[in-house]
């Protein structure tokens, strides 16, 4: 018998205590890794201030490029080595990976809500309100969304306001296809039928039915996003064109650092293996909240 969704309310709720528990019993070695790496990415970008030796922008010319802890030329107090003005790596580090998962969250959360609701009104409504966003989904598929960046940066600025709009529109099209797609599958079925001949209003029964069956997919997009998020803006910053110094970004630290990597790696290093760390516990843990917030597994 084909598998069908569950409306929310023929579910029984999963307890809420010791369901964090349940979650980390289930999971696999490389599922428990991702999440404890998660949590302490977290962790350290909120604690920044509290962990940072030294303040991110404080230059110390008479240290500059020394090497990290265990080198010949390590200066104490500096353990992962300074940059090409004395800055401590470090604390520039803590305090750029604060910045980008700020950002990250930021634009995906702007890029789901939009996207989600652009999908809903075009499936639930069809007609003209369908073709519309349809077509707006279409030429932002047909155009690379590195050059409309570019665009607006060029335009506007590098503030941090523009940046999280910049980031916020990239993949907005794709929670739309999604959400669409779903809601015109669901409408079908026969809970969502019972609820129209009941008197429900479309607003209702895409809070009441829709919206808690299509959790699954748009965990998987929001963790896809959010990894490219962090990579695109690694990468405007590493052009130049992202948040501008001295404030650091992992991604800005990346692109000032590669003009030293033959005397001084570290400085690319440090923030491309935290880029890595985010990137490997997002998408990780993507596919395992995937597997826990799809409302067809939780039912049987």
């Amino acid at each position: 018998m084909a598998d069908v969704p569950i409306s929310p309310r023929a579910m029984t709720r999963p307890a809420a205590l010791g369901r964090t528990l349940d979650l980390w019993r289930q999971g696999d070695a490389i599922q428990r890794l991702a999440l404890l790496t998660g949590i302490l990415l977290v962790l350290v970008a909120v604690a920044a201030p509290l962990l940072s030796p030294h303040g991110p922008l404080d230059q110390s010319l008479l240290n500059r490029l020394a090497p990290p802890i265990g080198f010949e030329r390590y200066r104490p107090g500096y353990f992962l080595g300074t940059d090409e003005l004395g800055r401590d790596i470090l604390s520039r580090m803590l305090y750029g990976l604060r910045l980008t998962l700020s950002l990250a969250f930021l634009g995906s959360i702007i890029g789901l809500i939009v996207g989600a609701i652009m999908g809903l009104v075009a499936g639930l409504f069809g007609g003209i309100c369908e073709d519309i966003i349809m077509g707006a989904v279409d030429t932002q598929i047909a155009i690379p969304f590195t050059l409309i960046a570019l665009l607006f940066l060029a335009i506007f600025g590098s503030s941090l306001l523009v940046m999280v709009c910049v980031l916020g529109l990239y993949g907005w099209e794709q929670y739309a296809r999604i959400v669409r797609g779903e809601v015109k599958r669901l409408k079908t079925l026969p809970f969502v039928e019972a609820a129209h001949a009941a008197g429900a209003t479309n607003m209702r029964i895409a809070r009441a039915h829709i919206l808690p069956n299509i959790v699954s997919p748009l965990v998987v997009q929001f963790t896809l996003s959010f990894s490219n998020i962090v990579l695109l803006e690694s990468t405007l910053s590493f052009l130049g064109l992202g948040v501008q110094p001295p404030t650091a970004t992992l991604g800005s630290m990346v692109g000032v650092g590669r003009d030293y990597m033959p005397t001084a790696p570290w400085i690319v290093v440090v923030p491309a293996l935290a880029i890595l760390a985010v990137t490997f516990a997002v998408q990780i843990l993507g596919d395992w909240l995937r597997d826990r917030a799809d409302v067809r597994l939780r039912s049987r």
